[in-house]
């Protein structure tokens, strides 16, 4: 994400920032978000020309205070820019109306206290605003391609199908930890479930797994947000109101899906859908990344998808080990990761010493 260090990549200073941080740094092949806030407009296309794969923007206040939320006028000032480029706009769909719930007062600790003060409604309006713009554009012949991240609430699903029927240029992602987690499970005080949008009940849960096999949904992602403990507040209050909002799990993210999927009938060919070619597609990375073809980067996995294993703290290897997904059971472990033609991990050894291999894509 743009936000999840500081600066946030919202103007070409902090971009160049980032790149010299990461440079010597990356295992895998990584690409760069940009970000949309308030009055950067005039940077979105410099950051395109630059490298940038596609901007996110928040219509609810994101908690980092670099990057602010922005308005509806100010959603339309960025897709005036970027109609002339190929970027995709990235929508963080929550939006508070004059009738959006009040502030909780119940037990913090308790997770159907959070859950409460993020209603599915915060999406549909949000959603229902994204397809209204994108559809003036459209109609305009100037289209601009916008995408739903980490879409929780399925209420949202009829809107988003109409749309799609209209020919409109919109796409939807959802998340590991919307398709294994449900809200009835959540045990008091652990923060560790927190995101934003919140996990919800198993029958919405359920009804994303079917807009995914109905073709609603167009790929799954991490939404990888990582956090020191103490923001998680698990030591301190068990507060889901105050605790950092985000899950890590990048990791364990085939297997997740996998685990979850393959009671449900879902496919190889499915899961290379929506982990793979899907997400490269969107950040028009086809000609090289996505598939495994004649001429494409040589980036593959090797697993086992009849194995099991434990998520044990040691197996863990993002820095911040904190993850909903410790002590469960999954099936398909990773043996092997291959980017470029090249070993960068194996489960038996960790990741490949040496120099890391991983190459800016831009």
């Amino acid at each position: 994400m743009p936000l999840n260090a500081i600066p946030p990549t919202t103007t070409i200073a902090n971009f160049q920032v980032k790149l010299d941080a990461a440079k010597g740094q990356c295992y895998v092949d990584v690409g760069f978000w940009g970000g949309v806030i308030p009055g950067n407009h005039d940077q979105l296309k410099p950051l395109v020309n630059e490298g940038v794969r596609g901007f996110k923007c928040f219509l609810i206040e994101s908690g980092v205070d670099e990057f602010p939320c922005v308005n509806e006028e100010q959603v339309r000032l960025a897709m005036e820019k970027l109609q002339e480029t190929s970027a995709a706009l990235l929508f963080h769909a929550e939006m508070e109306t004059p009738i959006s719930a009040p502030p909780p007062t119940t037990n913090p600790s308790i997770y159907n206290t959070f859950l409460a003060s993020r209603p599915q409604s915060l999406e549909t309006t949000a959603i229902d605003l994204v397809i209204r713009l994108t559809r003036h554009f459209h109609s305009l012949g100037r289209p601009v391609h916008t995408h739903i991240v980490h879409l929780s609430a399925a209420s949202a699903i009829p809107a988003i199908r109409a749309a799609r029927r209209e020919g409109l240029p919109l796409t939807v992602e959802t998340c590991h930890h919307y398709l294994s987690f449900n809200s009835e499970d959540i045990p008091d005080g652990a923060t560790y479930y927190k995101c934003c949008p919140p996990i919800r009940d198993n029958a919405n849960r359920e009804e994303l797994w079917k807009g995914l096999r109905d073709g609603d949904i167009d790929q799954i992602v991490s939404d990888h947000s990582p956090c020191v403990g103490e923001l998680k507040r698990m030591d301190i209050d068990g507060d889901f109101i105050k605790a950092w909002g985000g899950i890590s799990g990048l990791q364990f993210g085939l297997a997740t899906v996998w685990t979850e999927g393959k009671g449900k009938g879902i496919s190889y060919q499915d899961l290379t859908r929506w982990l793979s070619y899907n997400p490269a597609k969107l950040v028009n990375l086809l000609d090289r990344k996505g598939e495994i073809k004649v001429g494409a980067d040589a980036d593959f996995v090797f697993w086992r998808p009849k194995a099991k294993f434990i998520v044990t703290h040691e197996s863990i290897l993002f820095k911040n080990k904190l993850t909903p997904y410790e002590g469960r059971e999954l099936y398909g472990p990773v043996e092997r990761t291959v980017v470029r033609g090249k070993t960068v991990y194996e489960r038996t050894v960790g990741i490949t010493p040496g120099e890391p291999l991983g190459k800016f894509v831009m």
